[in-house]
């Protein structure tokens, strides 16, 4: 009884905080304003598929390389959430990168940019938790947020804060849809 209701408490504090993330972006003003729509895509994505080697399934799973167009000027920095639009508790989240610098336009394969840090996820886990398909294909979701300033986040800051923040400095957003099979 004691995990269903935490189950469930995360479910609802994972929905809530992902409520922000589903496409407004603020003015300094505080008006919402559609984000900037960016294109998002990876190398490693042949036909929209995620490779195994990129989830649970590989031996030593490493984060995809993952590029990135067409940000609105004034971006101040980036920020990249990947989740998992088909499990059965969403959004779950598997990846969020964070102090991404301007000039930066990709993500190299089992790295990070200079100056960028992950996040915690969804497991609480500040890193890249391969995704894990079970049962049936899963859609995932490659995010990348143009950010109206870098994000000062405490190191020890939640996916929630992090969440909220990256919401809050929204000017641009692009996004990159993957299956996975199990």
């Amino acid at each position: 009884m004691v995990n269903f209701r935490r189950a469930a408490a995360l479910a609802a504090c994972t929905a809530l905080a992902g409520l922000p993330l589903t496409g407004c972006g603020f003015l300094r003003s505080g008006t919402a304003v559609a984000p900037r729509v960016m294109t998002v895509s990876s190398d490693a994505f042949s036909q929209n598929i995620l490779p195994a080697e990129y989830t649970c399934l590989a031996a030593r799973p490493v984060t995809p390389p993952v590029t990135w167009s067409g940000a609105p000027s004034g971006t101040a920095g980036y920020a990249l959430v990947v989740d998992d639009s088909s499990a059965p508790i969403t959004p779950y989240i598997y990846w969020i990168v964070v102090g991404i610098q301007p000039g930066t336009t990709d993500i190299q394969r089992g790295g990070l940019p200079r100056g960028a840090r992950n996040a915690p996820n969804s497991a609480g886990v500040a890193g890249y938790a391969p995704p894990c398909p079970r049962g049936s294909p899963h859609k995932y979701r490659f995010t990348v947020y143009a950010l109206s300033t870098q994000l000062n986040l405490p190191a020890d800051a939640s996916m929630s804060d992090t969440w909220h923040a990256i919401a809050r400095a929204t000017i641009g957003r692009g996004r990159a849809e993957v299956t996975a099979n199990p």
